[in-house]
């Protein structure tokens, strides 16, 4: 499939996918709660609006200029993030709501009106004129109970609404100021059972997951560099997912990574978002700012009295632009004496990097789940969602990433700047 057809296909499923999320929205929040037409035609109406522009941010955020489109894509992830709170509160609602709802329909429905009894001679009873004439009071099943289930259903529908709508707004509002927030600084110690006693305390500050485009810039790359040269480090990773746009674009917002302060430099593998523009311009970038790219390749870190291979390879969605990870010429032929780190950018290239002898791989891509349900989905295609983990003898660490893609919410797992402290085992 080519890229046009693909993007075309993307389109077209986000609009169908917009489309029915926004007609359950409207039920929900609009049709259930009011019988007036003109608010129930405002409703519709806003649902078509919204259906058109979130698959319209999505888009442009992806291959229009991050730099010129914030007009469109922060209300249009603004509404994605709330939206899709919205629809995880009232789908948590709608099977207490139900039930609810039906209770007083089945009280009214157990309390059948009497039937007449024929007397001895055939005849039926006839209801005398006193009886005609007699007052009655409302049962259970007249209309007025009806009217008491209608109104008792129209308070549970705008309850639930209300509910609904707090509760997605102050989540959205707070993901959104964790998600641009500044990231937290974390230390983790790492023992290498290969690492020279000379190299312990050896420091790696490891960024991974920038996501430079419509919601970080310039300055929050000015930010990150600042907070990554007051952790004194030996070394600084950046791996992967540097931006979301082309160099052309955003390689001034990347210029501040020039100022990064370390004792052996800094290096940077690519990620899947890195390959949805030219990758080959975004490297010739990066080295104009003194950051050194591990394509399939490694070099040894000289520190003290000792010596790490520090390798590198290409993201697994490079096999798509014919730049697919190469594990053998990155760490193929080295002194097994020595350790070595390894970044890659996905972790699930921990099975790989466990069958080449790797000590440590230090990875990103996961946002650590950036937001309930994604820290459920992560599973599914990751081995770790965050933090240090052995796999196949392997090391893994799993930053939650110092940005994070559209939109930029963080729930329960906040941004990360990690500084790996190496010891010798």
């Amino acid at each position: 499939m080519s890229d046009t057809s693909q993007q075309a296909a993307v389109a077209a499923a986000s609009l169908l996918i917009a489309a029915v999320a926004h007609w359950y929205l409207y039920v929900r929040l609009v049709r259930d709660v009011t019988a007036s037409a003109r608010w129930r035609g405002a409703g519709r109406a806003t649902a078509v609006v919204l259906s058109l522009l979130v698959p319209s941010g999505v888009m442009a955020a992806q291959y229009a200029d991050p730099t010129r489109i914030g007009v469109l894509t922060w209300p249009a992830f603004a509404w994605v993030g709330c939206a899709a709170y919205l629809l995880m509160v009232l789908a948590v609602l709608e099977i207490p709501r139900r039930l609810i709802t039906r209770s007083p329909a089945r009280r009214a429905s157990g309390n059948p009106a009497p039937s007449r009894k024929p007397s001895r001679n055939g005849a039926d009873n006839r209801t005398s004129g006193a009886e005609r004439s007699a007052p009655t009071t409302p049962g259970p099943g007249s209309v007025t109970d009806g009217s008491w289930a209608a109104d008792r259903r129209a308070l549970l529908a705008r309850s639930v609404a209300l509910l609904a709508t707090g509760t997605a707004v102050a989540t959205t509002a707070y993901g959104f100021r964790r998600g641009l927030g500044p990231p937290d600084v974390r230390t983790v110690r790492v023992a290498l059972r290969r690492l020279h006693p000379s190299l312990t305390g050896l420091r790696i500050t490891m960024a991974s997951d920038l996501h430079l485009g419509p919601f970080f810039g310039r300055d929050r790359t000015a930010r990150l560099v600042r907070m990554i040269n007051d952790t004194s480090p030996h070394l600084v990773a950046v791996v992967g997912d540097l931006s979301d746009g082309t160099a052309e674009d955003l390689g001034p917002h990347a210029e501040p990574l020039a100022r990064l302060r370390s004792t052996h430099g800094t290096y940077f593998v690519t990620g899947n978002h890195d390959y949805r523009h030219d990758v080959d311009a975004w490297i010739d970038t990066l080295a104009g700012f003194d950051v050194t790219t591990l394509r399939n390749t490694r070099t040894p870190i000289e520190h003290r009295s000792g010596v790490i291979d520090l390798a590198g390879v290409t993201d697994v969605e490079g096999e798509r632009k014919h730049d697919a990870p190469d594990y053998d010429r990155a760490l193929g032929g080295r002194d097994p004496s020595r350790p070595v780190v390894l970044l890659a950018h996905q972790p699930v290239q921990v099975h790989q990097a466990a069958r080449h002898g790797v000590d440590l791989q230090l990875s990103g891509h996961t946002h650590g789940g950036a937001f309930f349900p994604g820290n459920l989905l992560v599973p599914l295609s990751q081995p770790v969602t965050s933090g240090l983990a052995t796999i196949g003898g392997t090391q893994l660490y799993v930053s939650r990433g110092a940005g994070t893609s559209p939109p930029p919410i963080r729930v329960g797992a906040p941004p990360d700047i990690t500084v790996v402290e190496l010891h010798a085992r």
